[in-house]
């Protein structure tokens, strides 16, 4: 029996986000989602898609094992500049990276009246700890 698709609060509970940026997603084109009344449905195929997830892996990738990591780091109180270098920081480093490597997709999504930036992680697990402390260095401020 299918799964009953997700809403969109149900969504944004499950990655940690604001209702209005899983609408957002949508809207773009970034998650796939079918209206039905006033109401987006998000089928959990195409939320598995949208966090990295393949819907249906080939037969090479059931061959040997994958380990990936879908991570959302949350900063406070950090102003527009500071998001805006930090985001450009990170996607670069995300993008510089050899073709041969693992994909790795880094997204931010910045709450301007929490002051709130949200970035989101999905890649193999090395990968994903080499952004998490590229991140602290940015961020930390020193004692």
């Amino acid at each position: 029996m299918p799964q009953q698709p997700y809403s969109v609060e149900q969504v944004a509970n499950l990655l940690g986000l604001h209702v209005k940026t899983v609408r957002n997603y949508v809207r773009d084109g970034r998650l796939k989602a079918v209206r039905i009344g006033k109401q987006y449905r998000i089928a959990r195929e195409d939320l598995e898609t949208f966090m990295g997830h393949p819907a249906e892996p080939s037969v090479t990738e059931t061959a040997r094992r994958h380990v990936e990591a879908s991570s959302i780091v949350q900063i406070d109180a950090i102003a527009p500049d500071e998001m805006t270098t930090l985001g450009n920081m990170l996607m670069a480093a995300a993008a510089s990276r050899s073709p041969a490597d693992r994909p790795l997709r880094v997204e931010t999504v910045y709450d301007e009246e929490r002051a709130s930036l949200k970035i989101i992680i999905v890649g193999g697990v090395a990968d994903t700890a080499e952004v998490f402390r590229l991140v602290t260095t940015l961020v930390e401020e020193p004692a």
